[in-house]
């Protein structure tokens, strides 16, 4: 009950315009003074210090950089060219074009709201100029960034697998599969709707094998980086954290030597933003350090276990439930500050019900992401219509039918499990 007072406390601060860092932390030292607490008040900065004090937790940053670094390292016009070229053929072809870029990009900058701003700029005013509406523009570059949540190196998989002590090494080599199908889904409803609207290819007929093969040489560094990544992690060769570290000089190595589109300047804009990016999570991470603490000590996974283990009775009805709950989540928090709440509270209950935590993993960052790009409060939502000026309710009614075909895709990886674990299991035992 005080735990949960205390999360409700937060919500609150939060709501009421407070940081989210700030709410969290105030919610959490709160606990320290409640007159029933016997605990020293002491343990507070001890566990926002110990909550930094995790090697795992060094890949965040580290893929935060790479993400920065490959968009100045000219990779982004190169898998634009390679994605206008595979796509750009079909109905609506500047959205299936977007919806590709994002899987490609997935492997790249690991963010979702950083995939959906960069295509917004890129892509967004290119696609109004077509005919395309700004409602449709928004929710399509808005949408795609959820593939790239899925596919690794993905900044949620990594902050599940450390605060759940999940591996993150089977989290990444789980979220290939569901990321493609995701994309499948979104190119599908999007060829539907282009028909029906008359939204036209940007290309006549199939690209010939030779500009495919052209293209895809020019952007074969940006390619093969998550086939590297993977691979070395599978392999042993670097942990994911040390893949971090990889992934920076083989960032470093494509911009500056090999396209020579990337110098000093660059590097420190990329650093600048990356310091940015960095310094809000980490002090998301570091007070919730004292969040995590409360919810342990008050033994509130085992409570939460006892109770869902006797009333539901499969593992797809609790699925089904958790889902409602992380989609609403998600449409009023941003993604990382429910896996930093959740996650501790949530894995020891789906591992005591029997299910893999890599398989939740996969479903909760897809259905909190996914939540941030709906209203009331969707940070993508917001980023990509104050981008394009198009109006919430334009984007919210175009985003209804890329929401079935999402809820669909969720409806196989709760059903059919092995859509997630089929590959870690294969590939790692």
């Amino acid at each position: 009950m005080t735990a949960a007072l205390l999360l409700g406390l937060g919500l609150v601060l939060m709501a009421i315009g407070m940081p989210v860092a700030f709410a969290i932390g105030i919610a959490g030292f709160t606990y320290f003074f409640l007159p029933e607490t016997f605990l020293p008040t002491n343990i507070g900065p001890q566990r926002i210090v110990s909550a930094t004090q995790s090697f795992p937790l060094l890949a965040v940053p580290l893929f935060i950089f790479i993400g920065h670094l490959m968009n100045a390292s000219g990779i982004t016009p190169r898998l634009m060219r390679l994605s206008t070229l595979l796509a750009g053929w079909m109905s609506g072809g500047l959205a299936q074009a977007s919806i590709v870029l994002s899987t490609l990009m997935g492997g790249v900058s690991g963010s979702a709201v950083a995939d959906a701003a960069m295509q917004s700029r890129v892509l967004g005013q290119g696609m109004v100029q077509q005919g395309y509406s700004p409602g449709f523009t928004g929710a399509v570059l808005s949408i795609g960034g959820l593939v790239t949540a899925t596919i690794p190196p993905s900044i949620g998989l990594i902050l599940y697998g450390y605060l759940g002590e999940v591996s993150i090494g089977r989290l990444f080599i789980a979220g290939v599969v569901p990321g493609f199908l995701l994309m499948v889904a979104l190119m599908v409803t999007t060829y539907f709707v282009a028909r029906r609207r008359g939204y036209t290819p940007v290309r006549e007929g199939l690209p010939a094998g030779r500009e495919v093969l052209s293209a895809a040489r020019s952007s074969l560094w940006a390619l093969l980086f998550p086939v590297w990544l993977l691979v070395g992690i599978r392999y042993g060769l670097f942990t994911p954290t040390e893949a971090g570290a990889f992934a920076v000089a083989y960032a470093l190595l494509v911009g500056c030597v090999i396209h020579r589109e990337m110098g000093w300047r660059e590097i420190l804009a990329a650093m600048h933003a990356s310091v940015r990016d960095i310094g809000m999570i980490m002090l998301i991470i570091m007070f919730s350090g004292i969040i995590g603490y409360v919810v342990s000590f008050e033994r509130v996974p085992q409570t939460i276990a006892e109770l869902t283990l006797g009333v539901f009775s499969s593992h797809a009805t609790l699925l089904l439930t958790l889902a409602v709950l992380l989609v609403l989540l998600g449409m009023l928090l941003e993604a990382t500050v429910v896996v930093m709440l959740l996650t501790p509270i949530l894995v020891p209950v789906v591992k005591a019900a029997g299910v893999d935590p890599v398989h939740f993993g996969l479903l909760m960052m897809t259905l909190v992401t996914f939540g941030g790009m709906t209203p009331p409060v969707g940070i993508s939502m917001y980023t990509v219509c104050g981008i394009l000026r198009c109006s919430f309710f334009d984007y919210s009614r175009e985003l209804v039918p890329f929401a079935l075909a999402v809820f669909v895709v969720v409806l196989g990886i709760i059903f059919f499990p092995d859509i997630v674990l089929f590959l870690p299991n294969l590939l790692m035992g």
